[in-house]
């Protein structure tokens, strides 16, 4: 049948679609009202659809539907996703049966181990996170605890000296560490006695 009224036909609805209501994704047109998640039905925008071949999805069934699966692969930092999947279509509980639990308990110190397992800051004992730290003498520091253990002066790495796992200024170490004596800036005058 001959397409008479203009526009292009809608991926979700087969209607024809104006271009004053159009929404262009993977090459296909569709209505605003019909730019929906396939499986949830969340409305969607340039910056949350996900397409594959002729559907589209938000990125959370899309991930869902065709991203890793198993343990390890949650929807977030820590998660474990109870999702079944079954409004996507998909069977996830077929395939290899789940291990069997440990008969053993597990060591829930090694969690905590790992989470603690943090450097310290040689000057205040506390943790130093990536944020914060900056390196020196081959030890992390906080930003706030890189300073001179003598004067108390903020360092940077163009002045920064390092003895016995400690932070010094280049005038603090040739002051106290420095070789001492006439020509070593110790003495400016020499007093001559006849």
């Amino acid at each position: 049948m001959p397409n008479w009224g203009g526009g292009a036909k809608c991926g979700a609805c087969e209607k024809t679609v104006y271009h004053a209501e159009e929404i262009q994704c993977n090459g296909r047109s569709f209505h605003k009202s019909c730019f929906l998640c396939m499986a949830c039905r969340k409305a969607l925008d340039s910056t949350t659809v996900a397409a594959h071949e002729s559907e589209i999805y938000c990125k959370t069934c899309y991930g869902r539907k065709y991203g890793p699966k198993g343990v390890g692969f949650g929807q977030g930092a820590g998660c474990l996703s109870t999702d079944t999947g079954d409004h996507l279509g998909l069977n996830l509980q077929q395939g290899s049966p789940k291990p069997a639990r440990p008969s053993t308990p597990t060591n829930a110190s090694k969690f905590a181990k790992k989470m603690v397992d943090v450097d310290k800051c040689p000057r205040c004992g506390k943790s130093v996170y990536a944020a914060e730290k900056i390196m020196g003498g081959g030890k992390p520091w906080h930003k706030t605890c890189f300073r001179c253990a003598i004067c108390g002066k903020s360092l940077e790495s163009t002045n920064v000296t390092d003895k016995d796992g400690e932070l010094y200024c280049k005038v603090c170490y040739a002051k106290n560490f420095g070789p001492k004596g006439i020509g070593f800036g110790g003495l400016t005058q020499v007093i001559m006695k006849e």
